[in-house]
């Protein structure tokens, strides 16, 4: 089974990078733009972006003209983000589930399913518990889940994959509670695998996100189905996105 900090050396690792450098750049830009378009913050509006990694989204926003800051547990990441910082864009290297700043934030927003990776319900809840406490009395928190009911019957079990010479194995499975992908790496010095990560994100529901969200003084206002902005459907909806007010 994976350690349970398996983040903290995968998100640090030089192969998480090569490997995800190929999201879907357009995709993502799109959908921060259909996001603030159904938004509409003022210009200079302070957002916070929680588990910004590189700041790729960060640096979209400030671009937007809204005042960014980007919070992430990678040294690696933040070092490379804050070549990019200006007078309003700013990164710290941060554990989300201590607390940051106190009733700053107009916007708070947790992209691409980067939550759900902690062992225990309280390190989850102590990570809402942040956000919530970031954001202004009104202030608007949006989170952008995998729908784990979706993702349940839509898993691609393994594959491989080689970019740059390095080869990826990726082996998919899931339990009662929990998705795993476990990634071998093999360079081209070494015919075994020379490096192995597993990945491990929580089934949580929107039932599950209602009660986080509720216990920490926010009340979920939307929820949407994909990066259009469509309807949740519990069946057919590849993601979760949820936006809950501080009340």
């Amino acid at each position: 089974m994976p350690d349970k900090a398996w983040y903290k050396d995968w998100f640090n690792s030089p192969y998480y990078h090569l490997l995800y450098q190929h999201r879907d750049e357009e995709e993502a830009s799109r959908f921060i733009e259909t996001l603030i378009r159904y938004l509409k913050p003022q210009k200079g509006s302070l957002m916070l972006d929680v588990a910004c990694g590189k700041g790729r989204h960060s640096i979209a926003l400030a671009e937007m003209g809204f005042d960014v800051t980007g919070i992430d547990l990678s040294g690696a990441s933040i070092s490379e983000a804050r070549l990019q910082e200006t007078a309003y864009l700013h990164f710290y290297q941060h554990d989300m589930r201590n607390l940051f700043w106190i009733n700053y934030f107009q916007y708070a927003f947790n992209f691409f399913t980067s939550f759900g990776y902690f062992r225990t319900r309280r390190e989850h809840d102590n990570t809402i518990r942040t956000i919530a406490q970031s954001l202004r009395k009104g202030g608007l928190f949006v989170i952008d889940y995998l729908n784990v009911h979706y993702a349940g019957q839509h898993e691609e079990r393994s594959f491989t994959t080689t970019i740059d010479e390095v080869t990826f194995h990726i082996t998919k499975w899931q339990d009662e509670d929990h998705f795993y992908k476990q990634i071998q790496v093999t360079d081209k010095d070494h015919q075994a695998p020379r490096h192995l990560y597993t990945e491990r994100v929580a089934k949580f529901s929107l039932g599950d996100f209602n009660d986080m969200l509720t216990y920490q003084g926010m009340q979920v206002e939307e929820v949407f189905g994909d990066y259009h902005l469509g309807r949740y459907d519990i069946k057919t909806s590849p993601r979760l996105i949820i936006l809950a007010r501080k009340r």
